[in-house]
């Protein structure tokens, strides 16, 4: 298993901890950041046979302000850190903006808070402007936008967040680097009887106990966020690596299949993970009906609904949410996420995706379900 989940990835969500980023608080590791952006670009370029898109979640903004301000101690009030992720927020993605430009590579920054994955408008957005990015060949280097959040819309720590875009561009792979190499099945630094786990199932209830338990010393912000990372983004199809940031060509050695660290194995497929989720909604906010033409693309050729092929819209939904596709018998034939909202839907009814744009003054996709976000419901 420890030799396909990595090798046959083919987008990855990159984690690296603030102890990496700035080794241990000392300002941010230039040699550091260079080696793992030549890893980056090295995937992104194909160099091994197949191309990949990577994203990477960064900390290390408030480490880094802090050491630009000349602070020694990490500050307690609200608006000092977000003054300090400020400052440092600048240096973080300069470095990162740099060191992948020398490997001829782009980046983009992105900036999250919970609300904009809350919201599913700006959730969408997020995720289309992240595929996007990835379609070009852009690295996206992402942090929590610590400049305006407070603790009670915090995701917490960053890897929750790099486990939320894992899950917002069904990523294949998580791979979380921190300082450790990996779980193991107690603290070895304080029980000489620990063992190491190279492998188990993420969500397994087992592994929070190895990390120490909830609120712990040792879990708190430390191994079993990432335990619970993995276990989060399992739920869409995406497993986890915890890893050595500092191995030897680590991001290189795992996409080739080498076993290193920790792997905490998705139990779903994510293709399985994102159909199965579709058709647990028991309750559908609407519904479209198609000719007969279309029916017959979407059950034989696996094909996406365009607006052509659609003869009716029912009920009230938004982008995003989870519609029925009727044949013109009003038997369901398929399940999708909607691209555009019902009052858009119904004066797109009949008419060319061409037209789109003409008709709503915009023009989100070409499709009304794409052929990746449905599920044909078997007859």
């Amino acid at each position: 298993m420890a030799s396909s989940v990595l090798r046959d990835a083919r987008r990855i969500v990159v984690k690296v901890g603030s102890s990496l980023v700035t080794n241990e608080g000392r300002g941010l590791d230039e040699a550091a950041i260079s080696e793992w952006s030549r890893q980056l670009a090295s995937l992104v370029h194909g160099e091994g046979g197949i191309k990949r898109e990577l994203i990477m979640v960064s900390s290390g903004a408030v480490a880094e302000g802090m050491k630009r301000l000349g602070w020694a101690s990490r500050p307690k009030e609200i608006h000092e850190l977000q003054a300090a992720a400020a400052v440092g927020q600048m240096g973080l993605v300069q470095m990162y903006e740099t060191k992948l430009r020398e490997q001829n590579v782009g980046s983009a920054q992105v900036l999250l808070t919970h609300a904009d994955l809350a919201d599913r408008e700006r959730y969408l957005n997020a995720r289309v402007t992240l595929l996007t990015l990835l379609q070009l060949g852009v690295v996206p280097v992402i942090n929590e936008n610590d400049t305006v959040v407070n603790d009670e819309i915090k995701f917490g720590d960053n890897d929750t967040l790099g486990a939320l875009v894992a899950n917002l561009v069904e990523a294949d792979a998580l791979i979380i680097l921190t300082d450790q190499k990996g779980l193991y099945t107690a603290d070895p630094r304080s029980n000489p009887d620990a063992q190491f786990v190279h492998e188990a199932v993420a969500g397994d209830l087992k592994l929070e106990a190895m990390a120490g338990g909830v609120g712990s010393s040792i879990g708190k912000g430390g191994m079993l966020t990432k335990i619970l990372a993995a276990k989060r983004a399992a739920g869409s199809g995406a497993s986890t690596v915890i890893a050595w940031g500092r191995e030897q060509d680590v991001l290189l050695r795992l996409t080739q299949g080498e076993a290193i660290g920790t792997l905490l194995v998705a139990a779903t497929h994510k293709n399985q993970a994102r159909k199965q989720w579709m058709m647990d909604h028991l309750q559908l906010r609407g519904a479209v009906t198609v000719d007969a033409g279309a029916a017959r693309v979407l059950r034989a050729e696996g094909k996406s609904l365009l607006p052509i092929g659609m003869t009716a819209v029912e009920g009230d939904f938004s982008r995003g949410e989870v519609i029925a596709v009727r044949d013109p018998q009003g038997q369901e034939l398929a399940r999708g996420l909607a691209n555009y909202a019902s009052s858009e839907a119904r004066l797109l009814c009949r008419h060319a995706s061409s037209e789109i744009e003409r008709l709503l003054g915009y023009m989100a996709e070409p499709e009304m379900v794409h052929r990746d976000n449905m599920v044909v419901i078997a007859r």
